[in-house]
C-alpha cells in the first residue's frame, strides 16, 4: 500500500490511500477520518458496481458501528445532471444525515461527482469520502475537490469544490473494468504527464508499451497510479480553485489539457457515444495539432503523444461529427474567460501553455480537429 498525502492551503488536507485489496479497511479509515460524533454514512453507487463491491463495503463500514444506507444513480454521464442530485439530496435528508455524518461515494468519476456535489450543498456541506473503483477516478476524479453536474448546456456547469476527508483506491476493483474504462482511464493519466510531468509521462507510456495487466500484476500499478495521484496533489495544493487569472504551467488549468475539445465532443453526442476520458483522448489529440500549427509544439514530440494515445486503447469513432456543431460547443465551454477560450497547449511533453484563443485562427482549430477525428483511420492503418 502506498499513501499521498493531499497537503492544502489554510485547511486541513487528507490522505490518499491506495493497494489491493485496501476496501476492507473503509471502515477504519472513515472512522480515523470523521468526526467522532458520525453516526451514520449513506452509501451511493450505481447497480454495476454495487454489485460487485457494496456488500463489502458496506461490511466495512458496520464493522466500524456505522449506520449505513445506500442508494444507486443510473450508470453513465447522462445521470450526471439536476434531477440525480436532487433524488441524491432526497435520500440524504430520508437517511437523516446530520452535519457530523458523512457520504460515500462508490464508483467511478459520475458517481464521485455527484455525490460530492451532494455532500456539498446538503445542510450547507458534509463530509464525504471518495472510493474510486475505475481507473480514471483513481487517477484524477477523485482527487482534488471538483464536484458537479452537467446541465444541457454543457458539462460541469453547476458544481463545488468541496474536498474529501480521504480517498481510498483499491486496485482490484480495476480487475473488473471492461476494455474501454481501461482506455479511459489511460487517457486522463497520459492527460496529466503530457500537461505538467515528463517523467509521469514515460512512466506511463513505458507501463502501457510494456502491456503490463493490472490484474496479473499490482505492484507496478499500485505505483503508477501513487504517482499520478501525487502529481494530481501538488498541482491542487498550489492551485485548489483553479484561479482564472493564473496562466502560469503550474496553475490548475493545465489539467484542462484534452478537454476544450473533449467536453464539446461529450456534450454533442448527448453523453451517450464517449466516455469521458475517450473523448479526452480526442481532445489531447486536437490540442497537440493546433500546438503544432502554432509552431509551439515539434512534430517529433506530437507524433509520440498520438503513439501514446494509440497504446492506451481504440477510440470511439468521431470522424462523422460536425465541427461546425463541435466548434460551436467548445464556444459554450466553462472555461471560457471574457468571451475567448483558454486552450491549454503544449510546448513540450511535460510542459502546457495556456493560450487566448485569439492567438489561434479558427483555421488551425478547424483544421487541427478534422485531424484528430481521424486518429481511428491511422489506428487501423
Amino acid at each position: 500500500m502506498q499513501r499521498v498525502r493531499v497537503r492544502l492551503p489554510a485547511r486541513q488536507g487528507y490522505t490518499i490511500e491506495i493497494g489491493a485489496g485496501v476496501l476492507e479497511r473503509l471502515g477504519q479509515v472513515a472512522r480515523q477520518s470523521l468526526s467522532p460524533h458520525a453516526q451514520r454514512i449513506a452509501l451511493i453507487s450505481n447497480r454495476t458496481v454495487f454489485d460487485l463491491y457494496g456488500a463489502a463495503t458496506i461490511a466495512s463500514l458496520r464493522a466500524a458501528r456505522f449506520d449505513v444506507a445506500h442508494w444507486l444513480m443510473g450508470d453513465g454521464e447522462r445521470y450526471k445532471s439536476l434531477r440525480t442530485a436532487e433524488h441524491a439530496l432526497q435520500f440524504l435528508a430520508e437517511t437523516k444525515l446530520e452535519r457530523s455524518d458523512a457520504v460515500v461515494a462508490l464508483g467511478g468519476g459520475v458517481v464521485g461527482d455527484l455525490a460530492g456535489f451532494a455532500a456539498a450543498v446538503y445542510l450547507r456541506g458534509i463530509s464525504f469520502l471518495q472510493v474510486p473503483t475505475t481507473l480514471l477516478a483513481q487517477v484524477d476524479a477523485s482527487v482534488g475537490g471538483k464536484t458537479g453536474v452537467n446541465t444541457s448546456t454543457g458539462k460541469n456547469l453547476v458544481g463545488a469544490f468541496h474536498q474529501p476527508r480521504c480517498v481510498l483506491i483499491d486496485t482490484h476493483t480495476l480487475r473488473t473494468l471492461p476494455r474501454r474504462e481501461l482506455t479511459a482511464g489511460w487517457c486522463e493519466a497520459i492527460k496529466q504527464g503530457a500537461a505538467g510531468d515528463r517523467k509521469l509521462f514515460e512512466q506511463t507510456r513505458r507501463f502501457l508499451s510494456g502491456k503490463q495487466h493490472i490484474f496479473e500484476e499490482e505492484k507496478p500499478a499500485v505505483r503508477l497510479i501513487a504517482a499520478q495521484c501525487a502529481f494530481k496533489a501538488k498541482i491542487v495544493a498550489g492551485d485548489e480553485r483553479e484561479e482564472i487569472t493564473r496562466t502560469d504551467n503550474r496553475s490548475r488549468r493545465i489539467l484542462n489539457f484534452g478537454h476544450t475539445i473533449g467536453h464539446a465532443l461529450e456534450a454533442v453526442t448527448g453523453y451517450k457515444r464517449f466516455l469521458h476520458g475517450e473523448a479526452v483522448g480526442y481532445g489531447m489529440l486536437a490540442a497537440s495539432e493546433i500546438s503544432m500549427r502554432l509552431d509551439l509544439l515539434d512534430q517529433t514530440e506530437a507524433q509520440t503523444l498520438r503513439d501514446v494515445v494509440r497504446a492506451a486503447g481504440r477510440l470511439p469513432s468521431a470522424d462523422d461529427l460536425d465541427q461546425r456543431v463541435i466548434l460551436s460547443a467548445v464556444a459554450a465551454d466553462k472555461k471560457v474567460v471574457g468571451g475567448q477560450v483558454k486552450w491549454v497547449l503544449l510546448e513540450a511533453l511535460g510542459r502546457a501553455r495556456i493560450v487566448d484563443g485569439r492567438e489561434v485562427p479558427t483555421r488551425i482549430v478547424r483544421e487541427s480537429l478534422r485531424a484528430a477525428l481521424r486518429h481511428n483511420h491511422e489506428h487501423v492503418r
